[in-house]
């Protein structure tokens, strides 16, 4: 891990991919092509239901999944960030969709060439009722 405290370089990857988590929660961001660019083409999620999605799946559905147009908004809070390595940034953080609570954890990658930071690995965890 990079201690984040004194350096520009971990705020700056730390707030590019805090950015991207973020406008992936947009619903015009989601119906778009920007979307589809946030994606690492490696992307993988384990979804708080369990299932897995690869890029391919994920791109498919991303439209039509919560936080779309259509669908209940993504409410997130707590969101913290840490620089693991100089293009890999790990954040967590707590959503509520529809009522429904979950812990989240995001890896972040940067691009080759210059692609940006873009979201490699996801994973939802339900957190159970009180």
């Amino acid at each position: 891990m990079i201690d984040t405290t004194d350096s520009p370089e971990a705020r700056a990857a730390i707030a590019a991919a805090t950015d991207g988590e973020r406008r992936l929660h947009d619903p015009a961001v989601r119906n778009s092509d920007d979307g589809v660019r946030l994606f690492d083409p490696e992307f993988v999620e384990v979804g708080a239901s369990g299932r897995r999605w690869t890029y391919d799946e994920m791109v498919a559905a991303l439209p039509t999944l919560h936080g779309g147009a259509d669908g209940p908004r993504i409410e997130v809070s707590g969101m913290r960030g840490v620089l693991l390595a100089p293009d890999l940034v790990h954040l967590t953080y707590e959503s509520v969709i529809a009522g429904r609570r979950a812990r989240r954890s995001s890896l972040w990658r940067k691009g080759p060439g210059g692609t940006g930071w873009r979201l490699y690995y996801h994973q939802g965890t339900p957190v159970p009722e009180a």
